[in-house]
């Protein structure tokens, strides 16, 4: 449900996920909130080249979900039980 923003100089490319395991991790991350992934997709291309925009980078956008998000299950339910999200 992720997608990759690519930096070459100033232009941005989007690449739609899924991704296999990075084999690097770089530090940080940035937690927005919007209605939906059009809006996420729109901040994203905005966002800054983390290295400087002459530089070629990339950035991974990931969705973070509720419990809400999630439907009924067992597992869900002994979540809410033990106080984890909303009832």
């Amino acid at each position: 449900m992720g997608w990759r923003v690519k930096y070459s100089g100033q232009k941005r490319t989007l690449i739609d996920g899924p991704f296999t395991e990075a084999k690097e991790l770089i530090a940080g991350y940035t937690i927005i909130q919007v209605k939906s992934r059009e809006e996420a997709i729109e901040w994203a291309r905005r966002f800054p080249n983390p290295k400087g925009e002459d530089e070629n980078a990339e950035i991974e956008v990931r969705q973070l979900k509720e419990l809400k998000d999630f439907g009924p299950s067992e597992a869900i339910t002994r979540f809410r039980d033990i106080g984890v999200g909303p009832k």
